[in-house]
């Protein structure tokens, strides 16, 4: 890379003539306090030139989410996180299209924690979902007051006044919001139930909302080198540090240490061992050195002997033979759906079609490895790190550090990639516990790649039963379907579980999209918890997490039946896809139900040319369609596949993916179909080239060598397409990754004609298959 621009704050936290490199970017010194730590125009997470990270003196703001300055600039609080989704600016649309702002003055300021800010998460495609009504509202609260103080000011009443691009007009006469603030210091402050009474505007009057023609306001900061990520915080004095990791995640104790070779390296300092009184980190050894070269030179020559734990010798194999046997165990699990009558129609079927589906344990490797700077300033830990869910991790930090939550506090950065692996902030564990352990000094610890493999919160391995009876007339009676795997939100965040139909509580994100929009007749959805896997390794949050997996099962087994009746496979969905009883669906979040998942298939087709194109042989097209993530909040899309597959080497190809989605009003549509390319391309990926294994208790990849995500060449055509709409926003950054799994497999049968149930499908899989047709 070549050297970029660089940048140090003045003492009134205005950015200075350039000097230092973006990873260079070096922090006032801890005597003199941490500039982007207290004072708010020095905000280190701001990604714009830092002189516009707050609003500054004399800034009206109307409510915690924004603030207009005297100048007219609008800054944005946003507190979720930036890993490369824009999220950002699509937030930042929705406050400033209600309040008429004018968007060239629009900026964005990711906060740091504050117990103000509520729930602080960034995952489960929820952030624009979650954050449209209160934004919108903010929005017209602003607007509210700048147009009753415009009123005043302009000698006229706020009912004869107009607003756009910042100015309000009335009378030939006009003033900017600057201006406003300026003359007017309008002091008018909104309640959340004040702002919910707001009148909002119409769809038909929006702007910005759905604009295509507004770039992302983060690009220039991202391409010219002043965006600040995670990796790139520095303080003075501050010490290099990295895990020495024990052989199992849990349960392993260090029996004895060397650093006699370690001693040798330049630059080593000394070594610590982590007592986590949170028990998240067990058995971590820690390497202090001045440079992190010498960091992970030391650690590498460091030798550890440890006691490990009893997952030692576990495999993928045995959890997901700990799967079956708690499928196949009638005791147990929990109940998301439990119709009557599911056993009378299973005991009295003319005909009852069993298949079982798997998927393999998934890594995040995201682009930066997850790392966490940490030190003590007046009697506060401070962790300066990029993270996902900080309202989560507080809690742990504090029970590890042994100190109030008030003592600690996150200073947010960019993520350089985060898919789930940052909901889970244990990396931040090990810096905080070294900086106490030094007194307060600053700890900066980077996981290198490897180590970031060998305990990343991934995917697990998943087991799924999919029963369906049918009568003697061929017609669904009813259909069952069982899933186990390791529960995340079951580790991590316990309270967050939802409670079953048995009143039991399960991991929701373990189990959604089991609970689909088709009419089956009676139902049944049961989610088993897989302790071995967990005793194994800490279950984490991957990009869709389980409608990954219960699509693949879900959506290939709608295949065989439909192939099974001789139906079309499109119009096979259509006919399941009535909106019937608890499937019609209700405002604001699922309007419409099935119906708007039936249209985005019957616009697959008409897209596809769908039941009458000719293609050449061993070349076919694959269908599947889903809700995209929770059945509260679904995004109705649909894929279909064209693969190809080489009957000599077992080597599917994807041509081209052509996906249709309904995801409420398109707030960004820039980053809309950037979140769904991604998304789409990750899902190819699962299901053709990406996943690891667990052997002896830890998965079998550490780097790129062995672990083989889809690379360029394979990235097929995409034709991605958003049915236009007025309703309520849904998320987009997970549910193309639902979809591109069972497509594929759905489009290998119909060109090859064998059925693969387990994903990832490698081509050793094909030709074992095609041989035993």
């Amino acid at each position: 890379m070549g050297r970029l621009d660089r940048f140090r704050l003045g003492r009134d936290g205005r950015r200075e003539q350039p000097s230092l490199s973006r990873r260079g970017f070096l922090v006032t010194s801890l005597g003199a306090g941490v500039m982007f730590g207290f004072a708010r125009q020095a905000s280190a997470n701001q990604i714009f030139p830092l002189d516009n990270a707050g609003p500054g003196d004399g800034a009206f703001e109307p409510t915690i989410w924004c603030a207009i300055a005297p100048d007219g600039i609008i800054t944005v609080n946003i507190i979720r996180a930036e890993m490369g989704q824009h999220i950002g600016t699509a937030l930042a649309r929705i406050i400033a299209d209600e309040m008429e702002a004018d968007w060239s003055k629009v900026r964005i300021n990711y906060v740091d924690t504050d117990p103000k800010w509520g729930l602080m998460v960034t995952g489960g495609s929820w952030s624009v979902w979650m954050t449209w009504d209160v934004f919108r509202q903010a929005g017209a609260a602003t607007r509210t007051a700048l147009v009753e103080e415009a009123a005043r000011l302009l000698g006229t009443t706020p009912d004869k006044c107009t607003v756009a691009n910042s100015i309000v007009s009335a009378g030939g006469k006009q003033i900017s919001f600057g201006d406003i603030v300026t003359k007017g210091h309008p002091s008018h402050s909104f309640t959340p139930e004040e702002m919910a009474k707001l009148p909002l505007k119409p769809a038909s009057e929006r702007r910005l909302i759905g604009n295509a023609e507004l770039k992302a306001l983060d690009i220039p900061a991202k391409t010219n080198g002043t965006a600040i990520y995670g990796i790139d915080a520095k303080v003075e004095g501050m010490v290099y540090a990295r895990p020495k990791m024990p052989p199992t995640r849990y349960g392993s104790k260090v029996r004895s240490v060397d650093d006699t070779d370690a001693k040798k390296i330049k630059g080593y300092v000394r070594y610590l061992l982590i007592d986590d009184p949170s028990e998240v980190v067990q058995g971590w050894v820690v390497v202090l050195a001045e440079s992190y070269t010498a960091a992970i030179r030391a650690t590498d020559a460091l030798k550890v002997e440890w006691t490990p734990g009893e997952t030692i010798h576990t495999s993928e194999r045995d959890i997901q033979d700990r799967g079956r046997q708690l499928i196949s165990n009638k005791e147990g699990g929990v109940y998301i759906f439990n119709d009557d009558g599911v056993d009378k129609a299973f005991s009295g079927a003319h005909l009852v079609m069993d298949q079982e589906y798997t998927c393999a344990s998934v890594l995040h490797y995201q682009l930066e490895p997850t790392n966490a700077l940490a030190f003590q300033k007046d009697g506060v830990y401070e962790i300066h790190a990029g993270n996902q869910w900080q309202s989560l991790i507080l809690p742990t930090l504090a029970k590890s550090l042994q100190v109030p939550e008030s003592k600690v506090i996150l200073r947010s950065y960019l993520l350089g990639g985060g898919f789930g692996r940052r909901l889970n902030g244990d990396y931040m564990i090990p810096a905080a516990l070294a900086s106490k352990a030094l007194g307060g000094k600053p700890v900066k610890l980077i996981l290198t790649r490897s180590d970031d493999m060998q305990f990343d919160s991934f995917r697990s391995p998943s087991v799924q039963r999919v029963r369906m009876a049918f009568d003697a007339s061929d017609k669904i009676t009813s259909m069952d379907y069982q899933a186990a795997a390791g529960w995340p939100t079951g580790v991590m965040a316990e309270a967050f579980m939802e409670k079953g139909v048995d009143g039991k509580p399960y991991d929701q994100f373990a189990i959604a999209g089991g609970d689909h929009w088709y009419e089956v007749g009676a139902f049944r959805v049961r989610a088993l918890r897989n302790d071995l896997a967990e005793k194994t390794f800490r279950p984490g949050w991957l990009r869709s997490v389980s409608p990954g997996w219960t699509s693949w099962g879900i959506e290939c087994f709608l295949d065989e039946v439909a192939h099974r009746q001789k139906k079309d496979p499109a119009q096979f969905r259509l006919e399941l896809l009535t909106a019937q009883g608890r499937n019609k669906g209700q405002a604001p979040d699922s309007v419409g139900g099935a119906l708007r998942q039936a249209a985005v298939v019957r616009r697959l087709m008409e897209k596809t040319n769908w039941g009458k194109t000719t293609l050449p042989k061993d070349t076919a097209l694959g269908l599947a369609t889903t809700a995209g993530q929770e059945r509260g909040m679904p995004t109705w899309i649909g894929c279909v596949a064209q693969v190809h597959v080489d009957r000599s080497t077992g080597v599917v190809t994807c041509q081209k993916l052509t996906i249709v989605v309904d995801a409420g009003t398109v707030v960004d549509p820039d980053g809309a179909k950037a979140q769904t390319e991604g998304a789409a391309l990750w899902g190819l990926s699962m299901v053709l080239f990406e996943n690891t294994e667990i052997v002896n208790g830890m998965p079998v990849d550490r780097n790129l060598n062995t672990y083989t995500p889809l690379r360029l060449a394979d990235t097929p055509e995409m034709d991605i397409e958003f049915l236009p709409s007025t309703e309520k926003p849904m998320g987009l950054g997970e549910p193309g990754t639902t979809v591109v799994g069972p497509a594929i497999g759905n489009a290998i049968f119909n060109a090859v004609g064998v059925r693969l149930r387990h994903m990832p499908v490698r081509p050793a899989d094909v030709l074992r298959a095609l041989q035993n047709t």
